[in-house]
C-alpha cells in the first residue's frame, strides 16, 4: 500500500450522494484511505438502473462507483433509521450529500442541525445549482449545467453545438467536492471546527473559462464555434482527419512545437503563419489536406521522433491498452 492510500486513514465519511458527481469523489476519498459508508434509501441508488449489467445483474456503473465503500440502507423519513442515521453523525468526519436544497431540512437533517451536534464534522453540499440564487430549486444534469454555464456556446461545429463526454461538470464537481473537503480538514486540525461546504455544478464551470471571460469583460468579445484559439479556429491547435477515418490531435500552440511540426510535415512555410489572424481557414485546410494524405498509423509512424504535442486519437480500448496507462496503473481491471 502507497502512502497516498493513507493519506487520510481513519476518516470516517457518510456519503449521501447518487449518481457520478458525489460518488466519484468519494471514491476518491476512499482511495486516499478514507472510511466511506453510503446511505442509501429503500430503492438503492438511481445509477444501478442505467448502462449495462454483469452476468449477475449488477449495474457495471454502479460497482465501479462504489468500490472501496460500504452500504447501508437507511430510510430516512423513518424514526427508527433517523436515530441510527444520527448516532452514525455524531461520530463522522465528513458528510456528504447532493439532494435539492429544500431535502435535508424537511428531514429535521439540516447542516445546522448536525453540525450542532457534531461540531467537527464537515457537511458538503453538491448539488445542481446550490443552495440559493434563482434555479436553487432545479432539477439538472451536466448538460443543463454546461449550458446555463456559457460553455456550450463556443464548442461543437458552426452549425450547431455539442455535448462533453465525459460529463464535465459532473467530473469537475467531484474534484472541487474533493478539494474543499481536503482543506476542510487540513483547517480543522489546526482550529478545530468543521465547516459549512455548498458546491453548485453549474458554477464550476465559470473557472474553466477564465480566458474567456477575461477577453470578454476587456473587449466585449465572447467565444465562436470553431473560430477561437482553443476551440478549431486556429491552426496548431485542432483535431485532423486522416485518409482511414481516423483522427490526429494537435496541440502545438508553442511555436517551437509548430516549428517542429511543420518541419516534419515538410512545410516550412507554415512557421510564419501561426499567428496569422483567426479563424484561420485557409491554413487549416492546407493542413486538413496534409493530413488527409495519411492514415493515422503512417501520422504517428512520421512524427514518432518530433517533438510537436501531436497524438493519436484512441477509443477507450486503445486508450487503456496504451503503454502510458498500463506503466502508470491508471486502469486495474477494464
Amino acid at each position: 500500500m502507497s502512502r497516498l492510500n493513507r493519506f487520510i486513514s481513519g476518516i470516517r465519511v457518510l456519503d449521501l450522494t447518487r449518481h457520478l458527481p458525489g460518488p466519484l469523489a468519494t471514491l476518491l476519498l476512499a482511495d486516499m484511505g478514507a472510511e466511506i459508508l453510503k446511505i442509501e434509501g429503500p430503492a438503492g441508488d438511481e445509477i444501478k438502473s442505467l448502462g449495462p449489467q454483469d452476468a449477475a445483474g449488477r449495474s457495471l456503473y454502479y460497482e465501479a462507483i462504489s468500490a472501496g465503500k460500504r452500504t447501508l440502507s437507511l430510510d430516512l423519513k423513518v424514526p427508527a433509521d433517523r436515530e441510527r442515521f444520527l448516532a452514525l453523525v455524531d461520530t463522522a468526519d465528513v458528510l456528504i450529500e447532493s439532494f435539492r436544497p429544500d431535502v435535508m431540512p424537511r428531514l429535521g437533517l439540516a447542516s445546522h442541525m448536525l453540525r450542532a451536534r457534531n461540531p467537527r464534522l464537515i457537511y458538503a453540499s453538491l448539488s445542481g445549482y446550490g443552495r440559493d440564487g434563482p434555479l436553487a430549486a432545479a432539477a439538472g444534469h451536466d448538460a443543463n449545467y454546461l449550458a446555463y454555464a456559457g460553455a456550450l456556446a463556443g464548442n461543437g461545429s458552426v452549425q450547431e453545438s455539442s455535448l462533453f463526454y465525459p460529463p464535465i461538470a459532473d467530473c469537475l464537481g467531484s474534484m472541487f467536492g474533493l478539494a474543499t473537503i481536503l482543506g476542510a480538514l487540513y483547517a480543522r486540525e489546526r482550529d478545530g471546527h468543521g465547516c459549512d461546504i455548498d458546491i453548485a455544478l453549474a458554477d464550476v464551470i465559470m473557472p474553466l473559462q477564465v480566458f474567456s471571460l477575461a477577453e470578454l469583460r476587456a473587449t466585449g468579445k465572447q467565444p465562436s464555434r470553431s473560430a477561437d484559439l482553443l476551440n478549431g479556429g486556429w491552426a496548431c491547435y485542432r483535431i485532423y482527419a486522416t485518409r482511414d477515418g481516423r483522427e490526429m490531435a494537435l496541440g502545438a500552440v508553442e511555436p517551437k512545437f509548430w516549428r517542429a511540426f511543420c518541419e516534419r510535415a515538410d512545410r516550412p512555410d507554415w512557421i510564419s503563419r501561426q499567428s496569422d489572424p483567426m479563424p484561420q481557414h485557409e491554413l487549416v485546410g492546407e493542413v486538413t489536406a496534409f493530413f488527409a494524405d495519411m492514415s493515422q498509423a503512417e501520422c504517428v509512424e512520421k512524427f514518432a521522433t518530433a517533438d510537436c504535442c501531436l497524438a493519436p486519437l484512441l477509443d477507450l480500448r486503445e486508450a487503456v491498452a496504451h503503454p502510458h496507462h498500463a506503466t502508470r496503473g491508471l486502469v486495474t481491471r477494464a
